[in-house]
């Protein structure tokens, strides 16, 4: 049993994916005709040139819409399939739930030809993000714990461009950071359900946080606090985008 089969029931209800950030994947992916989604949940950002989804909970792989890739039900740390498999192999918020990161990278790097594409984040940065910061430090604690470190995947890949993903302010996906701009949203216990990093820390832990949060919104405290935000359109919380041509 995985982590998400026990979180990711509802997961689709809030896990939409953004199309900006779909056209920066789909840009460092660039020509491949075929591609491999590893810890591939519920499709979210698959090209069409998808051949082939890797994911490990029956609960994600139930909720991938018609029409969605083949799924091989595996674990990132042992793909059984064929060497230099895909031109291409991506791997989406997922490396901080891997067991063994240098066994992940290696199977990456073994069943793609030509690329790999990593989406995780820069702890060290997204800790500052206020949510985390402000109100749900027990959370960033959490986080500590299971973060990957940019510069230790780049070099797992031997070497990789990183580039920043900005959270637009109307994101359609739900993850962590992407109501920096709506901070009512994280009151929604549909929206919290959607990110692991949440659900995963628990509702007791985080009700003090957010009954913080529900006070501060109700009393202006928070707009006054963050009134350089309201007039950004995109905003770094920390999300880094790894390209590795092997």
């Amino acid at each position: 049993m995985t982590i998400y089969d026990t979180i990711g029931a509802t997961y689709s209800n809030s896990r939409q994916p953004d199309p900006r950030i779909a056209a920066q994947i789909t840009a460092a992916l660039g020509d491949v005709q075929t591609v491999i989604n590893v810890g591939a949940g519920t499709g979210s950002y698959e090209p069409p040139q998808t051949v082939l989804a890797v994911e490990p909970s029956t609960v994600m792989i139930a909720q991938r819409p018609p029409g969605s890739a083949p799924v091989l039900r595996a674990f990132a740390e042992s793909i059984p399939v064929a060497d230099d498999a895909a031109d291409a192999v991506m791997a989406l918020l997922t490396v901080h739930h891997w067991t063994d990161l240098e066994a992940g990278v290696a199977e990456l790097c073994r069943i793609a030809r030509r690329r790999v594409v990593i989406l995780t984040w820069d702890q060290n940065i997204f800790r500052q993000f206020w949510l985390l910061h402000e109100y749900l430090p027990e959370a960033a604690a959490f986080d500590d714990a299971r973060a990957v470190a940019v510069d230790r995947i780049a070099a797992l890949l031997g070497g990789a461009r990183v580039e920043p993903v900005l959270v637009p302010d109307d994101c359609t996906d739900g993850f962590l950071a992407a109501y920096w701009r709506r901070p009512e949203a994280y009151l929604d216990p549909v929206v919290r359900a959607g990110i692991s990093l949440l659900a995963q820390t628990g509702e007791d832990v985080l009700r003090p946080g957010l009954d913080r949060l529900a006070a501060d919104l109700a009393s202006g405290r928070w707009y006054e606090r963050h009134a350089d935000l309201l007039n950004l359109v995109q905003f770094d919380a920390g999300y880094r985008l790894l390209v590795a041509d092997l």
